[in-house]
């Protein structure tokens, strides 16, 4: 199911698809979203536990002059390199978006630019920082499932079909 089309879905007289004539790119995206992103919760979490453990290896074995890169290994900068790299790659989307059927388009078409992907984790993680993922409702009032973040990023996401 995952990885049907490579390039892009088939083309209808708009792009981003209509959901209203072609529903089949947006059945279930908000639900599938939500497991996509448990997943690459915990992705991020194992990496950032090894990224952790090995930094307080290297502190100790430095006698404490490796202890301000904790800063830069801090989990969210983790998770943010984890979510543009992964989002701007051929897959255009992280692993857990790929295990749970979807791809991320640039509403352009094609896949998000490296521009594009750095505005959405950006915006992502600040937007769930400030409102504990409250904002991500509004995926539930628009009929294309966009959430802020894809908004502000020109990012849309659809079914891998």
């Amino acid at each position: 199911m995952a990885g049907a089309f490579s390039v892009l879905p088939p083309l209808s007289t708009t792009w981003p698809p209509d959901p209203l004539h072609e529903p089949q790119f947006y059945r279930d995206v908000t639900s599938r979203r939500v497991f996509a992103f448990v997943i690459d919760l915990m992705i991020v979490a194992m990496a950032s536990i090894v990224a952790y453990m090995a930094l307080i290896m290297v502190t100790v074995m430095t006698l404490g002059l490796a202890a301000p890169l904790f800063i830069l290994f801090a989990h969210p900068i983790l998770g943010l390199a984890y979510h543009v790299v992964l989002l701007a790659s051929p897959a255009s989307g992280t692993l857990g978006m790929r295990l749970m059927g979807l791809r991320a388009w640039s509403v352009a078409g094609g896949r998000p630019n490296g521009f594009q992907a750095v505005v959405h984790g950006v915006c992502y993680y600040g937007s769930m920082a400030v409102t504990s993922g409250l904002i991500c409702l509004v995926a539930l009032f628009n009929a294309r499932r966009l959430t802020l973040h894809d908004m502000l990023a020109g990012v849309v996401v659809l079914r891998d079909i």
